[in-house]
């Protein structure tokens, strides 16, 4: 009978190998049945301990409302701070005085803003065919304002009929308007007051914008005869 033959020594490592991969993979199985039946045996232990000591639910749901509605008033105080910064928006006369005439649009433009007109946006500069700033007011009116800056406030030179004109034959037949304002924080002529009476359209002056650019009241609370809301809101 011929001796059996031994398995080269590569062989052996390779079959151990395995071998010991095959221990490792059972091994970790049962640490994972393990750690389950462990967890299973928690949750059961502890569903059996809240049934005993049910007021730790009732606590529990408490403090998760208490943390709800704390969470909720500050979202809600957030919401109002935001507000009252919005709202905190103000110019004084001498500060727009001394404004560039894009950045008094820009002004404008802001106080529009501040009123709840989320849209409003300024496109004044060439060809704007008589519109610097445009805006749809919470109640769904379409504004079209054309600024008139003056340096030199009341002491520059008047807004008059002929700049009330153009606003008049663009604001509704071009830009669509529903409110059309010229505002200047300068004087306006009398022909051009009783022009824009004429043609419904609406003149800020210098006194209106003061009142504007530093109070908190919309614009359309400071003027006479706008039109009513095209859309029904919680405002109307």
């Amino acid at each position: 009978m011929s001796p059996r033959r031994r398995r080269p020594a590569a062989t052996r490592r390779t079959a151990a190998r395995r071998r010991t991969r095959r221990r490792g993979r059972r091994q970790r199985a049962n640490d994972r049945l393990v750690v389950l039946l462990v967890a299973a045996v928690l949750a059961v232990a502890l569903v059996n301990w809240l049934l005993v000591h049910w007021w730790v639910l009732v606590a529990i749901g408490v403090l998760a409302v208490l943390a709800g509605g704390v969470w909720l008033h500050q979202k809600q105080q957030r919401a109002r701070w935001e507000a009252v910064r919005t709202q905190g928006l103000r110019y004084r006369l001498t500060q727009l005085d001394g404004l560039h005439h894009a950045r008094f649009e820009d002004a404008v433009r802001e106080l529009m803003q501040r009123d709840g007109c989320q849209d409003a946006v300024r496109v004044g500069g060439g060809g704007d065919l008589g519109a610097d700033v445009k805006a749809t007011d919470p109640y769904g009116r379409r504004w079209v304002i054309q600024c008139k800056h003056r340096r030199n406030g009341l002491a520059g030179s008047a807004v008059g009929s002929p700049d009330l004109q153009v606003l008049n034959g663009t604001a509704r037949q071009v830009h669509g308007a529903d409110v059309a304002v010229i505002v200047t924080n300068g004087r306006v002529t009398a022909p051009a007051v009783a022009f824009a009476e004429q043609q419904r359209l609406h003149v800020v002056d210098r006194h209106t914008l003061g009142v504007w650019a530093a109070g908190s009241r919309p614009l359309w609370e400071l003027l006479r005869a706008v039109p009513p809301p095209r859309k029904p809101t919680s405002l109307s």
